[in-house]
């Protein structure tokens, strides 16, 4: 593997959004979670190789844009019928967000195939589809040595079993505070990360918006603030940008444990505020390795951490 350029695995949506907010709106973004997590992976130095499904209505100069920054689309399939189509409207200080559409077009019906050697990936992400997918996923990869996997409210509502079967099998769960809640049973987010490590997972990250992140690994429990963002454009695909640049980071490092969790966890805020920073994938498209490291150096040294060299 010396001087190979790491790759991991996404399994996840390529969709357009439509987003709303007070200050700006953006129609037929390019977005869905695997865009989100490839554009942040990629700026880690890390290949992305999607896993996805595109209706016959999806733009190949959209395709273009995520091979720009050096994404492998292999898996992406494409279908006949409309790509997944999302919309939502924030609020005016972005506390709240009510969605306006959900139109899932082709993606209602994805079932995740794995061709050529995408099966051979040691490094996978999966994102929020369907936990029975998920391990589906799972079942077709060859003995991955670290698998992370995000997940939403509506899961751990309608298919609770089918989430907790698959919980055991991953090494790393990305999961938000109202999640945390549901899932763990707590309110109080320390005891609910508590509960939801006995379902399985090895280690949480628990995100908690612009309070930062809880990372549980290791029996530890690490708190990280958030970077203060002061140009907020539209959060919509913050979750899987921090995402994105964890997983980036932990393939490089090639091992899980506090240290790289917590390394891996601070490029994924910095690149989890420069996300929020553009509509759509426009935060992180066209962005400069050197925009983070000069983003996150001051910040670490906020946080006492020396940065490595």
């Amino acid at each position: 593997m010396s001087g190979m350029q790491p790759s991991l695995l996404v399994v996840g949506s390529v969709a357009y959004d439509t987003v709303r907010t007070a200050y700006e709106t953006g129609e037929g973004l390019l977005g869905g979670s695997a865009s989100h997590f490839s554009f942040s992976a990629a700026l880690t130095g890390v290949i992305p190789r999607l896993v996805a499904v595109v209706g016959d209505d999806f733009s190949a100069d959209d395709l273009a844009r995520l091979e720009a920054v050096g994404a492998d689309l292999a898996g992406v399939a494409r279908m006949s019928g409309a790509s997944f189509r999302w919309g939502g409207e924030y609020n005016a200080d972005f506390s709240e967000r009510e969605t306006l559409f959900t139109e899932l077009g082709v993606f209602e019906n994805f079932e995740p195939v794995l061709p050529g050697d995408l099966a051979q990936e040691k490094v996978v992400f999966l994102a929020n589809i369907h936990p029975v997918l998920q391990g589906q996923v799972l079942e077709a990869v060859d003995s991955p040595s670290l698998v992370a996997l995000d997940t939403m409210n509506l899961w751990i509502n309608i298919t609770p079993d089918e989430l907790k079967a698959v919980l055991p099998n991953i090494d790393l769960l990305f999961i938000n505070d109202e999640e945390a809640r549901l899932l763990g049973e707590h309110h109080n987010l320390v005891c609910a990360g508590e509960e939801i490590i006995k379902l399985g997972p090895k280690a949480i990250c628990l995100k908690k918006g612009e309070h930062g992140v809880l990372l549980f690994v290791d029996g530890e429990i690490i708190p990280l603030p958030a970077y203060p963002v002061r140009k907020l454009v539209d959060p919509t695909g913050a979750g899987d940008s921090f995402a994105g640049g964890v997983m980036g980071e932990l393939a490089k490092a090639g091992t899980l444990n506090a240290e790289s969790l917590r390394e891996a966890a601070l490029a994924g805020t910095g690149l989890g505020s420069l996300a929020v920073e553009g509509l759509g994938v426009t935060g992180l498209e066209g962005r400069k390795v050197e925009e983070i490291t000069d983003r996150l150096s001051p910040f670490k040294e906020l946080l006492g951490i020396s940065s490595k060299a």
